[in-house]
């Protein structure tokens, strides 16, 4: 799913409640199987931090980050956010589609990608604000 291959870091915080939407029967209606077993698979591999050890430029949930896509000068603005929270035409992502479970725990300047039915699509985190306290 990602393009580089440094370990994801994590809040604690965020991985009871990633871990609780993929353990949850009600969660299927919010994403597919195969993204479940993704986002799982890079929570196993993720290290853990408690929220005030959390690097600021690392992407975890209610981050806003701004995105460049490919090789293009394209720039995307979204924050991402739980499942019910979600809503496109505010450009809040849920952690759990795609491009949120290929953002989650990964760094300003980390390039991600993910399959799209036309192929796949790279993404460099450019920019991640999260709100301090």
């Amino acid at each position: 799913m990602t393009a580089t291959k440094s370990k994801i870091i994590i809040t604690k915080e965020d991985y009871s409640t990633l871990n609780s939407y993929i353990t949850n029967l009600r969660s299927v209606r919010y994403f597919d199987g195969e993204n479940a077993a993704s986002l799982q698979e890079e929570l196993r591999k993720a290290t853990l931090v408690k929220s005030e050890e959390m690097p600021v430029d690392v992407v975890r949930l209610n981050s806003r980050v701004i995105v460049k896509e490919g090789t293009t000068d394209k720039l995307i603005e979204l924050v991402l956010v739980v499942p019910e929270k979600a809503d496109i035409k505010e450009k809040r992502i849920s952690v759990l589609a795609p491009i949120g479970t290929a953002l989650i725990g990964f760094r300003e300047g980390e390039k991600v990608s993910w399959d799209v039915p036309a192929g796949s699509r790279t993404f460099t985190i450019i920019k991640v604000y999260n709100q301090q306290g």
